[in-house]
């Protein structure tokens, strides 16, 4: 099997990549890198690399010294936290990739996996069932960045042949790992509160209706992109991406059912106005017929899941 690496592998999605593609292709087959080393216990689980995204010969002489074929760049400034920080958002956010492409257009990695999101869509895109094709006017510099990343990917395959492969995240959700500065974390942290202390305070408003996703489910979509034969990537750029809907309204009548007591209030900030320019629910008509994607996890499955693995981890 081909050595694979994961840039970025102390986030988020990259903790919960990283254990799974161990599971599948062994610990050694995977090399972990980040700028910085993350849980000692995480760290030690495998090959680990400190690696500046930014930085094109470290990404390159990693990529040499493992004889990687396949690599995930999970490096990223996320919606919220890169509107805090714009200039350097958009060069870890792009440069980053580039990096990567070049390395690929070189001949020296085989396949590229980059995340994109649904920040690619803004307040023109129809927010009911958004298309693949649709109006693309990212209102914040992550989507700005991400909808750069997609032509960029795009173009470097069809100019230079490069196997890059993408899907647009909506918001995801986890147990194991915290929220990374996104939009979407307050369908993280709700979980945390009701447990905790029994009520949350929310940065959306009760009718914010947004896509969502069980982590479990993201994970898998992207290992089985990577898997999929080339001939079956039919969209270049990035493929939408779907499981659920709901508000913070919704979330919390689900975690009713399991701590009846719990209560939330609202106190909307600005990510609000980011909330507001994103989709509702998406349409991955695509994904579905081109790979076989297909969702395994609904808002009461994911809920019943989330609370049971938070609870054991406080007892």
């Amino acid at each position: 099997m081909a050595k694979i690496l994961i840039i970025g592998a102390c986030g988020q999605i990259g903790t919960e990549l990283t254990k799974k593609l161990r599971s599948i292709y062994g610990k050694d087959e995977v090399v972990a890198s980040d700028v910085r080393k993350g849980d000692p216990g995480f760290v030690a689980s495998g090959p680990f690399e400190v690696v500046n995204a930014l930085d094109f010969n470290q990404v390159q002489a990693v990529i040499e010294q493992y004889h990687v074929e396949d690599v995930y760049l999970m490096a990223a400034l996320l919606s919220a936290t890169a509107e805090k920080n714009p200039a350097f958002a958009w060069d870890l956010n792009m440069n980053s990739l580039f990096h990567v492409l070049n390395i690929a257009k070189a001949g020296k990695i085989k396949k590229i996996f980059w995340p994109s999101s649904i920040a690619v869509f803004g307040p023109t895109t129809p927010k009911l069932n958004t298309p693949q094709y649709t109006v693309m006017e990212p209102s914040t510099v992550y989507g700005i960045s991400k909808q750069s990343g997609e032509r960029w990917g795009e173009y470097y395959h069809n100019i230079y042949g490069v196997d890059i492969r993408s899907i647009r995240y909506p918001g995801l959700i986890s147990w194991s790992t915290p929220p990374g500065g996104g939009t979407t974390d307050y369908a993280v942290d709700i979980y945390h509160k009701a447990l905790a202390d029994g009520k949350y305070t929310c940065f959306l408003n009760a009718e914010t209706r947004l896509p969502m996703m069980y982590m479990d489910d993201a994970i898998r979509a992207t290992v089985e992109i990577m898997q999929a034969p080339a001939e079956n990537i039919k969209i270049r750029s990035a493929y939408n991406l779907s499981a659920m809907d709901f508000t913070p309204e919704e979330i919390t009548e689900a975690i009713k059912k399991h701590i009846p007591g719990f209560t939330i209030d609202y106190a909307p900030d600005f990510r609000q106005k980011i909330a507001d320019s994103w989709p509702q629910s998406i349409d991955d008509s695509s994904a579905r017929q081109d790979w076989g994607w297909k969702h395994d996890f609904g808002l009461d499955a994911m809920t019943a899941d989330m609370l049971e693995h938070l609870s054991e981890g406080k007892t």
